[in-house]
């Protein structure tokens, strides 16, 4: 960082070089578009070249700054084309029968709730670091690479604990069991 406070592009592309995976993959899930990804790290990078002293080291490691950097540009970027999306929809023409977008009925709602419901107690089910894991991974957006380095973990056993976290879960939301079981159980939980 005091390279790059110094003008030197190869700090830069050093850096570019070992961030630009998660950066990527951070606002590929957020942004869910390749362009606007690729657009959001380019334009964060140029942001550091631009302003290196933006970073404090005081506040925290530079990885993490980076990754807030990146997910509070790519969702301003999700916001922006939503918002362009929702002025660029086309207005019904005279006469023309005009219906919103359709929602899912009652019925697929409550399903989800409880299909929900199950899927929380059956995760309590699993040891705390399974379902860290699994809550970093699937919650968290994050990889199973920096799972490792956030939870201290090797790389291999973060692994491990996902496959086995999901097989148990499989098990556990595809028991015969009495069908209310896991339901009953996800009340208990949320008390």
């Amino acid at each position: 960082m005091q390279r790059l406070g110094d003008a030197d592009g190869a700090a830069l592309s050093q850096l570019y070089q070992r961030f630009v995976r998660p950066c990527y993959s951070l606002a590929r899930r957020i942004c869910a578009d390749e362009g606007l990804a690729e657009e959001v790290v380019q334009e964060v990078f140029l942001t550091l070249w631009r302003d290196p002293s933006r970073f404090d080291p005081s506040r925290g490691g530079f990885a993490t700054w980076l990754l807030t950097l990146i997910h509070h540009r790519a969702v301003d970027v999700v916001r922006r084309e939503s918002t362009i999306r929702r002025r660029m929809m086309a207005a019904p023409e005279a006469g023309e029968n005009w219906s919103p977008t359709p929602v899912p009925a009652a019925d697929q709602a409550a399903m989800a709730c409880v299909a929900a419901g199950q899927v929380r107690a059956a995760l309590h089910h699993l040891p705390i670091e399974q379902r860290q894991a699994l809550a970093l991974a699937y919650f968290g957006g994050y990889t199973q690479r920096e799972i490792a380095v956030l939870t201290g973990a090797p790389l291999g056993t973060v692994k491990s604990r996902m496959f086995t976290a999901v097989q148990r879960l499989r098990l556990l939301l595809t028991d015969h069991r009495e069908p209310g079981a896991l339901l009953a159980e996800a009340r208990i939980v949320r008390k």
